[in-house]
């Protein structure tokens, strides 16, 4: 007998293909990635919503405990989604979905009251003890701290310990003294006058004296340190009128050359009646000396930049300029107006009229070889201060003589 039989057959469940964006995303990963498109950091959102950062960082990971208020959570949640450009009403739908939170009736005490307060020693401040992502966690007191720092700053110590103590050593010894009994008796140093040989002979003295040595006197070591005299005399010359005077030619006592013979009509010694001249001094170094004859700034500087002379000269002002072995520089600002006088000789002008001339220096040798003699009749100003000149050094002298 053949029996009929038949098996069940196992249904095949159909497995849905699963693509690469078939997964779930929670409402705090689509705001994060939304703020993340915008560029803007838990911040920025605080300061332009005037939210607080860890309301919203609580608002993306669906956290209702974190906000004090329940009450406006739901204003948060939905003013964080226009923000974002997100639908507010689906953005709290799904916040209550994730999160669990229900919304409480307006007057109930859920909805109005603070939520418990735990019991914690102290204040929670978010910034102090953060609890959030965005802000990292404070280190620990050592936690900057290396190991080998510790070593070096120990060898540090000691360095500078060693370097300490040896100075301080090195000061006592410096500053200890010595006392050794001797068996002279101490004598008073301020009697002892070292020129005349220690004031006692050396045997009551009882030093050893150096064989052969001899104290200088007190007349050797002065003319020793006595200044030198001079190898030719030093003469200030007299004023101009003065010096100009002549005994042997002008006055009633001036002697004739009968009364003494080689003396010349004009008053001057012949060599043959008195004999040689004796010139105790030499010639002056002719020196160079500034006329103006009209307004003009001037300024004279030294070799070494020093300013020896400035000031607006005015017509008939004279400057002797210093003879230094660097001859002096001239600026002057107008150049037609100041001559230069060398050995009763005028040369110039400095320049054309109007013009500014700079570092000319002030030697005779570069004076008269650059300028030539000034013609008095081509500047009127410049032959009216001759002539007052001449006048102030006659006038004296010829006063003298009447």
């Amino acid at each position: 007998m053949i029996r009929r039989g038949f098996r069940r057959v196992k249904e095949e469940q159909a497995v849905e293909t699963a693509g690469f964006d078939a997964f779930e995303l929670r409402l705090g990963d689509l705001m994060r990635g939304e703020r993340a498109t915008i560029g803007k950091s838990l911040l920025d959102v605080q300061r332009e919503l005037k939210i607080k950062a860890a309301y919203i960082a609580a608002i993306e990971n669906s956290d209702p405990t974190a906000f004090d208020t329940p009450g406006f959570i739901a204003g948060y949640v939905r003013s964080y989604a226009r923000y974002l450009n997100m639908d507010p009403d689906w953005a709290f739908d799904t916040f209550c979905t994730e999160s669990g939170f229900a919304t409480a009736h307006g007057m109930s005490e859920q909805a109005s009251g603070a939520k418990p307060v735990k019991a914690v020693p102290f204040e929670k401040d978010i910034f102090a003890t953060p609890a959030t992502p965005f802000i990292p966690a404070g280190d620990a007191m050592f936690a900057a701290v290396e190991p080998r720092a510790i070593g070096s700053f120990a060898v540090l110590i000691a360095l500078i310990g060693g370097l300490g103590f040896g100075g301080y050593t090195v000061l006592q010894e410096v500053q200890k003294v010595q006392l050794a009994p001797v068996e002279n008796t101490p004598t008073v140093v301020a009697d002892i006058d070292p020129l005349a040989g220690g004031g006692l002979p050396a045997a009551d003295a009882g030093v050893d004296v150096v064989a052969g040595f001899e104290a200088p006197t007190s007349e050797s070591l002065d003319r020793l340190y006595r200044p030198q005299a001079l190898d030719a005399p030093v003469l200030v010359p007299r004023d101009g009128p003065i010096a100009r005077l002549n005994p042997a030619s002008n006055g009633a006592l001036a002697p004739t050359s009968a009364e003494r013979p080689g003396l010349l009509e004009d008053g001057s010694t012949s060599l043959a009646g008195v004999g040689p001249n004796i010139q105790v001094t030499e010639n002056p170094i002719p020196g160079v000396q500034l006329v103006a004859v009209r307004d003009a700034w001037v300024r004279v500087r030294a070799a070494d930049g020093t300013v020896l002379y400035e000031t607006v000269m005015s017509a008939g002002d004279t400057y002797n300029v210093p003879q230094t072995e660097d001859p002096a520089t001239l600026r002057i600002g107008e150049s037609g107006a100041v001559y230069f006088a060398v050995n009763g000789a005028h040369y110039g002008p400095v320049g054309p009229r109007g013009q500014v001339t700079s570092n000319l220096a002030l030697s005779v040798d570069n004076l008269t070889t650059s300028y030539a003699v000034a013609d008095l009749t081509a500047d009127s100003d410049l032959a009216e201060v001759v002539r007052v000149a001449e006048v102030q050094v006659l006038t004296p002298a010829q006063d003298l003589d009447q």
